[in-house]
């Protein structure tokens, strides 16, 4: 089968490339230079607080199953998320496979939302974390598949200096190496980047595996709320949720519906 991540990861690299030669970096990080003391709010002290901890995803688009809602808008549906008991919102940003802008997060801060968003791409190179920081996120997702771990190290070190949070995203058991590293947030993704197989099992097979008294957070596959239920009692602090909620007529509605089934 073929992986799909190295297809992904192979156009993004060309992808940055050409964002760089329409905004040369040095204008890029002249522009952030301006914002970078203006604080987000943390991500990661919202999940630690929230008895529900919920990452409702903003996903228009994935490249195993086309549009999901091709017709979704930024200015309504993230403030939408919030305004039904979201911890956090993630907002997908790569366009070619998930249909995604930077500019959705602008547009959803201009909406009124103001609890944090996650920049969620695949980030290959620190340009990128700039963007995230222009654009209004509060935290970038960092994918242990797609990075050496120097690399990684290279990257949460210039996010935390932009005033960024991390959520590094670990798939098996090869990649906890990386939470070493310490990022603000340790994610489990049940979702294989390669073949796009989920299993939330996934989740509570490597949960013990992660250092104790850390943010966890539990990502893809989550569709119940005995789920979430049942991952909170394997350590988990967040969990990122989005097709569940995008594929439904109102997802802010489906949100507030689920939340009110976990009863916590």
């Amino acid at each position: 089968m073929k992986d799909v991540l190295d297809e992904i990861v192979a156009h993004k690299r060309l992808e940055v490339a050409a964002f760089k030669e329409q905004l040369p970096p040095s204008r890029l990080y002249q522009l952030v230079e301006g914002i970078v003391e203006m604080p987000q709010p943390s991500m990661r002290q919202a999940l630690l607080d929230s008895p529900m901890g919920i990452i409702a995803e903003f996903k228009r688009k994935s490249p195993s199953k086309g549009w999901i809602k091709e017709e979704g808008k930024a200015n309504e549906i993230p403030l939408s998320y919030q305004k039904n008991g979201a911890s956090a919102i993630s907002i997908l940003t790569d366009e070619k496979y998930f249909g995604g802008k930077d500019d959705f997060i602008k547009v959803a801060r201009e909406s009124g939302v103001t609890i944090p968003i996650l920049y969620k791409n695949f980030i290959i190179d620190e340009y990128q974390l700039f963007q995230a920081r222009l654009c209004g996120a509060s935290a970038v997702l960092l994918i242990a598949a797609d990075l050496s771990l120097v690399e990684c190290k290279s990257l949460i070190r210039l996010s935390h200096e932009l005033g960024l949070e991390v959520l590094l995203e670990m798939h098996e058991e090869r990649e906890l190496d990386y939470a070493e590293l310490e990022p603000d947030m340790y994610g489990i993704n049940n979702r294989n980047l390669g073949t796009f197989v989920t299993d939330v099992q996934n989740s509570f097979r490597l949960a013990s595996r992660l250092p104790n008294d850390v943010c966890k957070v539990s990502e893809s596959g989550i569709s119940h709320p005995d789920t979430v239920k049942m991952l909170k009692m394997a350590g988990f602090n967040g969990f990122l949720i989005g097709e569940n909620f995008m594929r439904t007529d109102n997802p802010g509605q489906s949100l507030q519906e689920f939340i009110s089934k976990l009863n916590i």
